[in-house]
This record gives C-alpha cells, structure tokens and sequence, in this order.
C-alpha cells in the first residue's frame, strides 16, 4: 500500500531540516547567501511596518466596531491578514536559506466546515493570535534592529574600503578625522605622533572597511538566524499537533489495514463462491445423473464416475490456489482465453464459444486480477445458466475494446435459451456478481425477458499491461 503507509509529509511534522542541527559550513561558503540573506534583511522593515499598519488600522477598526456587529468581520479580516503576513515571513526566510519552518495546521478539517465555523475558527486558533502578535509588535521592534544593522555594517564596509576612492572630493574642513582626534589621543594620551592627516584617515577608514566586510557574512547570518529562531517559536507549528497528527496517521493506516483485510475476506468469499462451489453444484448434480443411471446404464454411470472425480481434482486444485491467493492454475499457467475454453468444454449444457482475445502474452496483456475476476464471473454465468435457466445451449462471448482516449475494456457475455427471468434482487447470485464487477469499476448488463433467451454482460475497464517493445492492436 502506498497511500498514508508511506508517510507523507505534513506542514506540521518537523522535517528533518528542522529537526537536525546544521552542519558546520566554511566562512567562503558563507558568502555565498550574503545577496539573499542582504535582500531579506533590507526588506524586512518596510514589510514589518506595511503590515504594522495594514494589521493595526484593521484590527482597532473592527474592535472599535463590534457592537455593530460587522466588526467582527473586520476582527476576523485582521487576523487573516497577520496569518498572512506571518507566512510571508517563513516564505523570506526559506528564500533567505534558513531551513524550512513547519507551518500551523490551518484547515481543521469538520471542525471547520461551515460558514460560520469557519468564520469563528480564528477565535479559537492561537496560532492566529500569536501572528498577530508577531505583526502588531514583533517583527516591527525586531525589524528595526536587524535593519539597522544591516545599513549600518553594509555602509561601513562599503564606505571604509573604498573611500580611498571618493575621500579626495570631500573638502577638508568637513572630514572627521579619526584617527587623530578619537583613536590616538584615547589609546595614546599627549601623543606627538606626526602622521598625514589625509593618508593616516585613508589607512584607518580602509582597515576599518575591511574588519566589517569580513565580518559580514556572520553579521547577516546571525541577524537572519535570529528572526529564523523568532518565527520558529511564534509562527511554526507546535510539536503536539504533529504528535495529533501522528496518532491521526496511525488511526488511518490502522483503518485502512482493517479495510483491507476486509477487503480480501470478501474477495476470497466471492472467489469461492464464484469457483469452487460452482464446481461443487457441478458435482452434485454429476452425481445425481450418476445415482439415477446407476442401475439402468452401468457404463454410463462409470464414464459420469470418472468426470465426477476429474470436478473434484480440479476443486481441489483451486481451493489449493485461492488458499494461497493464487488463481485457478489453467488460469494462472495458460491464460484467459484458455481457461474460458475449459469452462466451457465443462459445461454440462454445450456452450458455443467466441474468444476475441489476445493470445497468452499478446498486447494488450490483462492485469492478472482482470483476468482472474473475469473467469469467476464466467464461472458463475455458466453455472448460473446450466442450474436455474433449463437452456439446451449457451453462447459466451469475449472481446476487447479499446475506447481511446478512455482506454481499453473486455465485454464477455453469457447468452442462454432458456426460461428468462434473471434479475437483481438482493440477495441472490447476479447481485454478488453485480458488486464485484462495480468494485472493478465496470458495468453489469441484464437483458432476461419472462420466456428467454437472457443475456447477461459483463463489461469491466482495464489499463493493459504493456511489455517492452509491445504495440496495442487497433481497436476492436
């Protein structure tokens, strides 16, 4: 099974980015998220405060309104656009190059179904309150730090490395000068040093340039790092949902194991049904014709004797095959179309057969459960039409159809002339063979007519199995 067995991934199952600790990087491969960790930075104030302005104008409108009733509304709106923002903000910061952040569980599934369930939802949710939180006040306070910061270390850098450049066009009398009035008199109090002003200020703002460009890359790490360790507390999802969603998995696989057990409890029932026991009801009534012409026909009692027990062998041999989940072996070794031939040279009626199909290993090649299903139900139209329908002949027909574009489909009918009369009903053998061929996807067709003849089609879909190098025949 491949369906909740394998373990999807859930927006609020910590991934394993989340959950393993960073591997160590060199200081050159550091460089090379400086441009998106610089693009995340310098936006996050005007989009901090945009949604300061958006959240806050929104939120006190709707509070201020809500004896009015539409406040709410506008309540509600505010928090749906702080969740917005807030995923935004784990948006940047994966484009940033932080690792992923599980996002909250937002659809509760039937918790929420509904106009008005949905529309209170955000009442009751905390993680709408807590990006409320992180817009109204936040990311505002934090952005305008780490903003800061940035323009500050990236203006240094840029500035000190280059003003060797550009520090000839600045007049004189408005340059500060450093390393003379700040730097030696603090460290060296009464100095007499004798240094160019102009050439000791270039080599000082030059080494200064250089220190913060060094230290940019750990600069905006850390500051990308520490609005990455504020979303992950505020905007991702809390470790018990992702336990609630575990024990929710478990229950589904552990359902959908129930299911399939089931599933092939009722198969195998209706394999059985339609096999074996069919071949038993063939028994049975071989071994009334036996008791009846035991006395008066001796030899033709002992030639129905010897056919009687070749029905019992091949029961054997199937209730052996499906004990093992296997189909009937003529079916299994040779083929559909061959095992319908045996059916029919079994039949105590004479059957009149038409096999439009491929031979074994011919394009387009059944699915082997088509096929199997395909015989039981052959099986249970024949036994059906020797036991209730008094017919003296029987047509079975099979053929495919290749319906392009909606693909191919085999049709096999059992037509009789016998008394009609076949329907439907709950209960009775049609009806079993009605739901296997729905649970195929297919279509049950019942033309019996009070009198006869009846026709009885079963017409189920298929994908072929196609072989390396096979070409579909054309359609038929």
């Amino acid at each position: 099974m491949s369906t909740e067995m394998t373990t999807p991934h859930h927006p609020a199952t910590p991934t394993t980015a989340d959950a393993a600790p960073p591997a160590r990087r060199s200081y050159w491969s550091l460089w090379k998220d400086v441009p998106r960790q610089f693009g995340f930075l310098i936006l996050t104030m005007p989009i901090a405060i945009t949604g300061l302005v958006v959240v806050s104008t929104l939120f006190f409108t709707g509070v201020g309104t809500i004896a009015l009733v539409f406040g709410i509304f506008v309540v509600v709106a505010a928090l749906y656009t702080a969740r917005g923002f807030g995923v935004l903000e784990l948006v940047r910061l994966r484009w940033a190059g932080r690792p992923p952040i599980a996002p909250p569980v937002w659809n509760r599934g039937a918790r929420e179904d509904g106009f008005w369930r949905s529309l209170f939802a955000p009442f009751v949710d905390g993680h709408y309150w807590l990006y409320l939180l992180h817009t109204f006040i936040i990311n505002p306070v934090v952005s305008v730090v780490t903003w800061s910061l940035t323009v500050a270390w990236v203006a240094t850098a840029l500035g000190g490395t280059t003003n060797w450049i550009w520090q000839r066009f600045i007049p004189q009398h408005d340059r500060d000068v450093w390393l003379h009035d700040v730097v030696l008199d603090f460290l060296f109090p009464g100095n007499a040093f004798s240094i160019d002003p102009s050439l000791g200020e270039s080599a000082f703002e030059f080494i200064v340039g250089l220190l913060f460009l060094a230290t940019l890359p750990l600069v905006f790490l850390g500051l990308t790092a520490l609005h990455s360790v504020i979303a992950r507390g505020v905007l991702g999802a809390w470790r018990s949902e992702a336990l609630q969603l575990e024990v929710s998995r478990l229950a589904a696989s552990r359902g959908a194991a129930v299911q399939a057990e089931d599933a092939s409890l009722r198969r195998l029932e209706r394999d059985i049904h339609d096999g074996p026991q069919q071949r038993l009801v063939r028994l049975q009534m071989d071994l009334a014709s036996i008791e009846r012409a035991i006395d008066r026909d001796p030899d033709a009692a002992r030639h129905l004797l010897g056919e009687a027990r070749e029905q019992a062998r091949e029961t054997l041999d199937e209730l052996r095959a499906l004990s093992r989940g296997f189909a009937p072996p003529i079916l299994q070794d040779r083929g559909l179309a061959v095992a319908l031939e045996s059916l029919g040279a079994r039949s105590v009626v004479p059957v009149e057969l038409e096999i439009g199909l491929p031979a074994d290993g011919a394009p387009p090649v059944l699915p082997a459960s088509i096929e199997r299903n395909v015989y039981f139900v052959a099986a249970e139209l024949l036994t059906n039409a020797v036991k209730h329908a008094d017919a003296s002949g029987i047509r079975l027909r099979a053929s495919l159809r290749d319906t392009c574009p909606t693909g191919w489909w085999i049709d096999l009918w059992v037509t009789d002339n016998g008394r009609g009369g076949a329907t439907l009903e709950a209960g009775h053998g049609l009806a079993g063979l009605e739901e296997r061929i729905r649970g195929l996807d297919g279509l049950l067709v019942v033309d019996s007519p009070v009198g006869g003849p009846t026709s009885i089609g079963a017409h189920i879909p298929f994908v072929p199995v196609t072989a390396p190098g096979a070409t579909a025949p054309a359609a038929s």
